[in-house]
Parts: structure tokens; sequence; C-alpha cells
């Protein structure tokens, strides 16, 4: 999974990512569109893997890597007036989730580009911005089916993808992101290589100043944004990115004394990785030994034979069964031996769907 961090210039993009990655990307106070965006990544937190881990004392223990892409900020008006952001949207492109940091703190030292602070208006000009470009792909790509069609060049494909742009246009010029529209898998097809960034599900972190942290006004301001992305594609958090890259640098006894004195309950790596799993529909399960403990990355109903190729492709295509334990029902009994006494590790078949925490063990033949 690859998180995309956007946002306008000066809004604390790369504090943030800083805060998740525990790196230590330069922070500008200045627009920077051209330059090289930060990449990093996270291991997901899960507890499930460290008291595994504790449990076989493996030689190797593994927790699912995210990669977090903290791309250049995108000033007012770069689409629409054709400055060079080809490279940005390029890689934005790439991404599975965006996280779009909005200004919500004031701070002299960093001046902002509109000259004040209004998390509401920042919050629709990025949206606008990222709307043209989408609207711009969509024009270039109906002016080509369009010189299709007059040559008869495969009709009914080209009139399918046609209908579901004119559609997406029409939602764009109304400034209606297409996550907000229903899409049948079959047009989803149709346009998954154009990549729409208003497609992509989105979280959007308001980076409040430290005096915000559980304040009501930060509440108030939060539910006004949740009315402006009311979809399913879309959620809302606070974050004072500042702190939170504090947090990242101290040591876990001290960043949990500090969270608590600040009555912060989960670091914002934790919640924005546990958002973006939620949002894309993703689940992990978890393979257990000697050698190594391990937990993998898969979409929500994916049945265990899938599930196998996760692994690896010959183990998908030798599947035989499935040995499945919940977590919780392995910690109650303690070890394999017990499960399978107690009757809660069972034998599944290829349709069986893994859920998350499912700790399983394929048996294959290739």
């Amino acid at each position: 999974m690859i998180i995309g961090i956007v946002g306008l210039p000066n809004c604390g993009k790369t504090t943030l990512f800083n805060a998740l990655t525990g790196g230590s990307a330069e922070v500008a106070s200045y627009a920077q569109t051209g330059a090289e965006p930060n990449v990093g990544v996270v291991k997901v937190p899960d507890a499930r893997v460290g008291r595994l881990s504790e449990i076989y004392k493996p030689k190797k223990t593994t927790y699912v890597s995210v990669e977090v892409v903290d791309l250049p900020g995108l000033p007012r008006g770069s689409v629409s007036e054709g400055a060079k952001v080809t490279e940005f949207l390029q890689r934005a492109r790439e991404v599975d989730a965006l996280v779009h940091v909005v200004r919500a703190f004031a701070d002299a030292s960093v001046p902002h580009p509109a000259g004040s602070v209004d998390p509401l208006r920042d919050v629709q000009d990025l949206e606008i911005e990222l709307m043209l470009s989408d609207l711009g792909i969509i024009e270039k790509r109906l002016e080509r089916i369009e010189a299709s069609l007059k040559k008869g060049m495969e009709r009914q494909k080209n009139e399918k993808e046609k209908a579901l742009l004119d559609r997406f246009r029409e939602a764009l010029e109304a400034e209606k992101p297409l996550r907000d529209l229903s899409i049948q898998p079959e047009e989803e097809k149709l346009v998954r290589g154009y990549r729409f960034l208003t497609l992509l599900p989105v979280i959007l972190v308001l980076n409040i100043s430290e005096e915000a942290i559980g304040a009501p006004e930060t509440d108030g301001l939060c539910a006004r944004v949740r009315e402006m992305f009311p979809g399913e594609q879309s959620r809302v958090e606070a974050v004072c990115a500042k702190i939170e890259m504090e947090l990242c640098r101290l040591s876990p006894d001290e960043a949990r004394l500090f969270m608590e004195d600040l009555g912060i309950r989960e670091s914002a790596m934790e919640r924005l990785i546990h958002t973006c799993y939620d949002l894309l529909g993703l689940i992990s399960f978890l393979t257990v030994g000697e050698d190594e403990v391990r937990a993998w990355t898969i979409m929500k109903s994916t049945p265990a034979v899938r599930a196998a190729g996760a692994i690896h492709s010959d183990i998908e295509r030798g599947f035989i069964k499935a040995e499945v334990v919940t977590f919780d029902h392995f910690m109650e009994a303690g070890s394999m031996a017990h499960a399978r006494e107690k009757g809660t590790l069972r034998l599944e078949g290829k349709e069986y769907i893994i859920l998350d925490g499912d700790i399983v063990h394929f048996k294959f033949n290739v």
C-alpha cells in the first residue's frame, strides 16, 4: 500500500511525514512544487505480531510495511494556470490513498500563502486543483474517443467509456469528486488505468496547534469538514503534526507519558494507517513458526486460496487445505496443540473467507 500526502504549501505535510516515518526530511516554509517527493516506509502497528513473537521467539519478525510519499505543496491555481505540476500529479496517481493535510494552526513564522488561516477555504482549494487535473485527463480522452468513433474503431467499448467519462465530466464541472459517485465494478475497470485523483479514498487531516488538541472548537471544525466530504471514501482526523513529530523521537515510555499528558490516545501513525486500512477494505492475517512470525495484507472477503497467493503463487496453485485459528482463540489456548484439543484450530477449504487476525497455516502440494 502506498499513501500519498498532499496539501497546499506551508500546511505541515512534511512535518506529518516525519511524524509517520520517523524521518528527518527538511521542513521548508515555502512552496516547492518542483522538488523531489520525500519517500519513507512505515511498519503497520500490530500488537498481535508482537505477542506472537514473544511466544514463538522466531528468527525473524515481519510487520506489514506501508510506503508513504510526501508530495511537494501544490499552490492554488497551479493546474489552471499551467504551472509545471505534471510530475507531481503523475506521482500522486501512483498511490492507493491520499492524506490531504489542511492547515488549521496559526504561526507567524510560517506565513500562509493566502495571507490567512482558513481550513474550509483551503480544503476546497486543493480539492478543486485535483478536480481540474482529472477534468483535463477526461477532456483529452474524450477527444481521442470521438476521433476513434468517427473511424468506427471499437465502437461498443468506446461508446461505453464515453458515456462514463461524460458522467464524470458533468460531476467534476459541478465540483463533485468522483469518489462520491456510484460506480459499478465493470465501469471501474474501464477507467482504472487513468488513476483519477478524486476517485482515490482520502483522509483529510486537520493540522491543529498543540492548544487545540481535544478542544471543542476542533471537534466543531472536524464536523464542518465532514459535511463537505460526506461520502464513504472520505475520513476526517485532527492531528498536531508538530507534536506528533516530537513524539516519534522519544522512547516508547517517554512517548506514552507525553501522550497521556496531552490526552492523545493513539499516535498519528496508528490512527492514519488504521483509517487507510478501513478506507481501502484491507485486513491482515498471520503466519507463525520458529523461523518467522509475519503479518500479511489482503482485501476483505478474500477466500483462503487467494490469500495463499499473497505468500507465494505456488501455495495458491497447489492449495489443499488451510489450518486456521483466530488470534483470540490461540491466545486462550496458549499453543496450536491446545487449540487443536479445544477444537478452535480447524481445517478450511478454498472458499473459506479469511478474517482479520486469523492465524493460518496453508497445506499445499506442487
